[in-house]
């Protein structure tokens, strides 16, 4: 009960300070900026740059398949950016990761977000078996590019006094069976950016750090992967990638998509580990799972 006396109010609190922030979100805050999202051929990170592109910003895209993102940097242009290029890269290539960042000066002169999207390693739903390439594959791709493709901006976003926008999931904040490796690099990440987010501030250079925190959403990807393999359903994609962008515009330390299903599981967590632990369990198609 006591627990509860304080845990309400601090919940209303902290709702209440998140709808109703001061802040302003405005396409003008964005105009003309310098963007770089990668995974940006489909999925979140298409959507994420068509958000940045009706704002007017500058976007360069970075993906593997060169067919999708011409694609999707028409597209933005026909949406009002400003401009819109892409670069190749294959994030399993760390040298190929610092390359994009040296593309991306060379075309923008700079950079003001850097939103790191995306994901590849053998991330579908499967039976760990002892395979540590499948581990330093996940690790590579989902965590150390991201380090490397921000070490390399780093000196351009200090400059601009910029943002990094990372995209996280659930699985970053809550340990996930069949997908562990993956996990695993989310949880990585969490640890990376959280204190690196903490350190800028100690040595007060003005770099903002949004993580955003994201569940079940309608990419096809996912779809493909999660449909038939746990009893969830999914987030608009659509939404999510607005929900990410406004939140890194102002400049939040997170975004929780979908807001209240994730955030009452997170809750639940940090107070009844061993409900949410079941709960998670009851979501898997179990016998699905090879």
């Amino acid at each position: 009960m006591a627990v509860l006396k304080i845990l309400v109010p601090l919940i209303i609190g902290l709702c209440a300070y998140y709808f109703y922030s001061p802040e302003s979100f405005s396409a003008e805050k964005v105009q003309g900026k310098r963007v770089l999202v990668t995974g940006s051929s489909a999925g979140i990170g298409e959507q994420i740059a068509y958000e940045f592109a009706r704002m007017g910003a500058n976007v360069m895209l970075t993906a593997r398949r060169e067919n999708l993102l011409e694609e999707v940097a028409q597209k933005c242009l026909e949406l009002g950016a400003s401009s819109a290029g892409y670069v190749i890269a294959d994030m399993s290539n760390l040298t190929s990761a610092q390359k994009v960042i040296e593309e991306t000066k060379s075309k923008l002169g700079g950079l003001d977000y850097l939103v790191l999207n995306h994901a590849g390693g053998n991330v579908g739903f499967h039976l760990y078996k002892g395979n540590m390439e499948t581990v330093k594959s996940s690790m590579t791709i989902n965590f150390l590019s991201y380090v490397q493709l921000t070490s390399s901006a780093l000196d351009m976003l200090k400059q601009s006094e910029g943002s990094i926008i990372v995209i996280s999931s659930m699985t970053g904040r809550i340990p996930s069976p069949f997908v562990i490796e993956y996990s695993a690099a989310k949880f990585a990440l969490e640890g990376f950016y959280g204190g690196l987010r903490t350190e800028m501030r100690l040595r007060k250079i003005n770099l903002a750090i949004t993580i955003a925190v994201l569940g079940y959403i309608d990419t096809e990807t996912a779809i493909r992967e999660v449909s038939d393999k746990m009893t969830l359903v999914p987030s608009s994609k659509e939404e999510c990638a607005q929900k990410i962008v406004q939140g890194g515009v102002l400049r939040h330390r997170e975004v929780i998509y979908p807001y209240w299903s994730q955030k009452f599981v997170l809750l639940l967590r940090d107070f009844i580990p061993d409900l949410v632990d079941k709960l998670v369990g009851k979501s898997y198609k179990v016998e699905n799972i090879s």
